[in-house]
């Protein structure tokens, strides 16, 4: 490979490792069996140590690095010394060998955005559903999902003791996912995917209006998107303003990255410029493949009461 890699990709490489330490972190908080438990606006909103810890160490990591990007973080922490057992300095070196897709090559740190959701999927962290969790890192330029990293802590932990836990899934549009296998719904099933613990009348009556043979409800935006590029939903069906920024950012760049579409109800992009407003105010709609039959089915009476931004 002739010259250095460019900058995305060594933030892109570096994410890959930090979003693995922070998995490490996440587990080890749930073996201490001290889960630090504090209700941020509820009972449905939570924020645990592992939430804190993994938001620190992606925060601090990455900007020791790449001290001139932005990075936007869901928890709101107060500026204090960070252990420096919470530095990850290491990078993943496949990543590295890729080649950078042309329109990102020049990019510098300053122009990226970083969004960052620490512990996607806290409350289901709380009740052991631990498939819902995930650790998201998205990365923006130009107000578009430009790559994603995804690590989900647990994964295989239903494997039981001494199974090999976790695993980090990336993807950038122009260049590919990897870390999984790309698998669809049968084309003649619709299957949707929508919230396990923010449902209301509006959420359900969009999620029916898409005539699903199945709806499967689960936490995290994270696990949902992961549940549409391994074939276990054919949309990602949210028809409420409970989602932000730091859910979406990560999952729609690997979503993009194989061809997928993640959007408002209306069917518009969301933007992830530093100073938008941190909530997906009019929901969350995506899907793989046929993205314009899920928006044509949206009902007029969702779609007013969600106003797009």
């Amino acid at each position: 490979m002739s010259g250095s890699p460019a900058v995305v990709m060594r933030l892109v490489a570096s994410a890959h490792s930090v979003a693995e330490k922070a998995g490490s972190i996440v587990r080890k908080v749930l073996h201490s069996g001290e889960l630090g438990i504090v209700e941020k606006t509820g009972a449905n909103d939570l924020q645990t140590l592992a939430d804190r810890l993994a938001q620190q160490s992606i925060c601090a990591s990455l900007l020791r690095r790449f001290p001139k990007i932005t990075i936007i973080g869901e928890e709101e922490l107060p500026p204090e010394e960070i252990r420096e057992d919470l530095i990850e300095n290491g990078h993943s070196e496949e990543i590295l060998q890729k080649t950078c897709p042309a329109e990102y090559s020049g990019l510098k740190e300053e122009e990226l955005v970083v969004w960052v959701d620490p512990l996607d999927g806290t409350k289901e962290y709380t009740e052991g559903l631990l498939d819902n969790v995930t650790v998201l890192i998205g990365i923006a330029y130009g107000g578009r999902a430009i790559a994603g990293v995804i690590n989900q802590p647990f994964y295989n932990y239903q494997l039981g003791a001494g199974a090999d836990l976790g695993r980090t899934i990336w993807g950038m549009p122009g260049l590919g996912a990897f870390g999984f296998q790309l698998q669809e719904v049968p084309g003649d099933r619709r299957i949707v995917t929508t919230t396990r613990s923010h449902s209301n009348k509006v959420v359900t009556d969009c999620v029916d209006a898409m005539e699903p043979h199945e709806v499967i409800r689960v936490g995290g935006a994270g696990n949902k998107i992961i549940q549409l590029i391994e074939g276990r939903a054919s949309a990602y069906v949210f028809a409420s303003p409970g989602c932000k920024k730091w859910d979406t950012c990560a999952p729609e760049a690997i979503l993009s990255a194989v061809g997928g579409k993640l959007t408002d109800m209306h069917g518009n992009a969301y933007c992830y410029h530093a100073n938008v407003k941190h909530m997906n105010s009019a929901g969350v709609l995506a899907t793989l493949r046929n993205h314009k039959y899920y928006v044509n089915r949206v009902p007029q009476s969702v779609l007013q009461a969600l106003k797009s931004d």
